[in-house]
C-alpha cells in the first residue's frame, strides 16, 4: 500500500513539473515549441505519467 502511494505521489510531481515546463516552452504567438526535440520527450513522459496515474486511480 505504501509503495503505491509513493509511486502515485512521485508520478504526480513529475506530471506537474512536466506540464509547467511544456506550458513555459510553448510559444502561443507562433504556436511552436522553443526546443521541439526536447519538448517531444517531455510530452511523451507527461502522457505516460498521466496514463499511469489514471490507471492506478481507476483500479481503486
Amino acid at each position: 500500500m505504501e509503495k503505491k502511494k509513493s509511486i502515485s505521489f512521485t508520478l504526480g510531481i513529475v506530471a506537474v513539473i512536466l506540464g509547467v515546463v511544456l506550458f513555459k516552452h510553448f510559444d502561443f504567438k507562433n504556436l511552436r515549441f522553443q526546443q521541439p526535440a526536447l519538448d517531444i520527450v517531455y510530452l511523451i513522459t507527461f502522457i505516460i505519467s498521466i496514463y499511469i496515474l489514471g490507471r492506478s486511480s481507476r483500479g481503486k
